[in-house]
């Protein structure tokens, strides 16, 4: 009997020990847990789009209703107007705008024409302070290019020439701020 209560007595001991030790509960430490809600993410935006439909005006201010049936001389100069919704958004948000395009390679004899780059102002008027990249906020932005047919041009060069403004394009990239990566 003397075993039987000895192998039973090492037996509850052992099966104590594995179970304080093993995961059945806890020597002498304490837990605690507590959840919390850190809040969403959410992206900010990039994008530029053009407001409206773009104006000719001659050098002197004149609109050109249809700039396929204007035909250029020399000493014409010509400007396209074009209206921009810039959107900025984001806490560091930031970003260069820029126009690409107008060369002045592009049907004309190169020496007989001048194309401006493009004239970026703020506001719808075109008669606001030039842009200065880069730009933080969401605003209007009013781009100029100008388009003058040299009166220098010689004899009959560039007779019925066409030039394709089919393929300027405005272009808003982000740039680093400080605090991104």
């Amino acid at each position: 009997m003397k075993n039987s209560a000895l192998i039973k007595g090492t037996a509850a001991i052992a099966v104590g020990a594995a179970l304080l030790l093993g995961g059945g509960g806890t020597l002498a430490s304490w837990n605690a847990s507590q959840s919390a809600t850190p809040g969403t993410v959410v992206a900010g935006d990039l994008n530029v789009v053009v407001a409206n439909t773009g104006v000719w005006t001659d050098h002197n201010g004149a609109t050109i209703t249809n700039i396929a049936n204007y035909k250029v001389v020399p000493g014409d100069k010509l400007t396209y107007t074009q209206v921009l919704d810039v959107t900025l958004t984001g806490d560091k948000m930031a970003a260069e705008v820029a126009a690409e395009g107008a060369t002045p390679d592009n049907g004309f004899t190169e020496a007989n024409v001048a194309v401006t780059d493009p004239v970026l102002t703020v506001g719808e008027t075109g008669l606001g302070t030039e842009v200065t990249n880069p730009l933080k906020t969401s605003q209007k932005v009013t781009a100029k290019i100008t388009f003058e047919f040299k009166w220098a041009t010689a004899d009959r060069d560039d007779v019925t020439a066409e030039y394709d403004f089919n393929e300027v394009s405005f272009t808003l990239n982000q740039i680093t701020q400080t605090g991104l990566s």
